[in-house]
Order: structure tokens, then C-alpha cells, then sequence
């Protein structure tokens, strides 16, 4: 806006003034109606030239901006999107109206069970199986694996409808194994192989009911 206005001051305007007859711009007696840009003749027409063509050139400079920025549009018969679209509506759903899910193994087990229990044993996974030099990266993997943990068991310790399960069961072996390790030993000590062994065979095992 503000390079349109400069390119407006240099379009050669005549000076208007209200008359008080009809209450319209006319251009005033007293006064000659003069140019802005006072240029010889072959001057004036060679700088409205230009800035004809800098305003076209602009124009179309912003146009194109404006195509680019633009959102592509959706199209109608996009397959791909539309089926992702409905995946995605009868998803929600079932959620909504059917909050259980069935297992690997035939169980229906609480869908919101399954997705955390889920989360714990991928995140608990991936920290044990982390590289401890590297420690920037083993430290996120550590604190994904005990914010999952934390909230696993807010949600699902003591609760008679998961309690009796074999996943259930098999998380929190693996839990009380390595709290009960880092207890004794330390939090900065080094876990055994031997350890982390039996907890990996728990992990795995609950998977399996998942």
C-alpha cells in the first residue's frame, strides 16, 4: 500500500477546490490547473511510459505472489483424502459410542487401557534399549518413558476391570523391576543386562495381550 501511494503522488493530477455552486471539484478560476511533475513534454510522456509499465509489472508481481500464497484448492474427487476424511469420522465414532476395543488375543478390553498400556511399553522399550553415551538422547527417551508411566498408573492402578489381565499384569512386573533396581542401587547407576532382559521378556509378553 504504501509503494502505490508513492507511485499515485508521481501520476501528474490536476489541483481540484470545492466550488460553492454545486457543491462539486472543479478546477478553480483563479488558479491554473498545473501538474505535480513538472516535466518538458517528451519527459512527461517518457515517465508516464514507465510508470505504466512499473504499475503492470507490479500488479502482475502481486498477482503471482498472491497465486503462490494462495491455498491450493481441494478438489472434489480426491480419493485419497475423502477416504481419510471418513476413516477419520468413523474412528471418532466408534470411540465415542463403543469405548471397549478387542485384543491380539480376542480379549474387549478398555480402548483408553490399551493406548496407554501401548505407550508404555514403546516408550519403556526405547529407553532401554537407548544408547547411554548418547546422553541428550537418552535422557528424552528416559523422561517419555516415566511420563508415560506416571500416567498409566494415575489412570489404571487398582482398577478391577484391568487388574486381572495378563498385560496388566506383565507392565507392572516390569515396573516394580526397575523402581525396585534404581531403589537399591541408585538412580545414576548403570541397569544390568541381566535386568533389562527381564524387563524387555515382560514388556514383550504384555504385548502380546494388547
Amino acid at each position: 500500500m504504501k509503494n502505490m501511494a508513492l507511485l499515485a503522488e508521481k501520476i501528474c493530477l490536476p489541483v481540484l477546490f470545492r466550488t460553492r455552486e454545486n457543491n462539486t471539484f472543479k478546477p478553480a478560476k483563479q488558479y491554473k490547473v498545473r501538474s505535480r511533475c513538472e516535466l518538458p513534454s517528451q519527459e512527461a510522456s517518457s515517465s508516464r511510459r514507465h510508470f505504466v509499465t512499473c504499475a503492470g509489472a507490479s500488479i502482475a508481481t502481486v498477482l503471482t505472489i498472491s497465486n503462490v500464497l494462495a491455498p491450493s484448492p481441494v478438489w472434489a474427487d480426491d480419493k485419497s483424502n475423502g477416504e481419510e476424511e471418513n476413516d477419520g469420522v468413523i474412528g471418532a465414532l466408534k470411540t465415542l459410542f463403543d469405548p471397549n476395543e478387542k485384543t491380539k488375543s480376542g480379549k474387549v478390553l478398555p480402548r483408553a487401557y490399551l493406548k496407554s498400556a501401548k505407550e508404555v511399553v514403546k516408550t519403556l522399550r526405547e529407553s532401554l534399549n537407548e544408547d547411554t553415551k548418547d546422553n541428550a538422547k537418552f535422557r528424552r527417551t528416559a523422561d517419555a518413558a516415566k511420563e508415560s508411566i506416571r500416567e498409566y498408573l494415575s489412570a489404571w492402578r487398582g482398577q478391577q476391570e484391568v487388574a486381572q489381565e495378563e498385560s496388566y499384569v506383565e507392565i507392572e512386573k516390569a515396573i516394580r523391576s526397575l523402581a525396585g533396581f534404581y531403589s537399591k542401587a541408585g538412580p545414576s547407576a548403570p541397569l544390568p543386562e541381566q535386568v533389562k532382559s527381564e524387563i524387555l521378556n515382560d514388556l514383550n509378553t504384555a504385548e502380546e495381550f494388547l
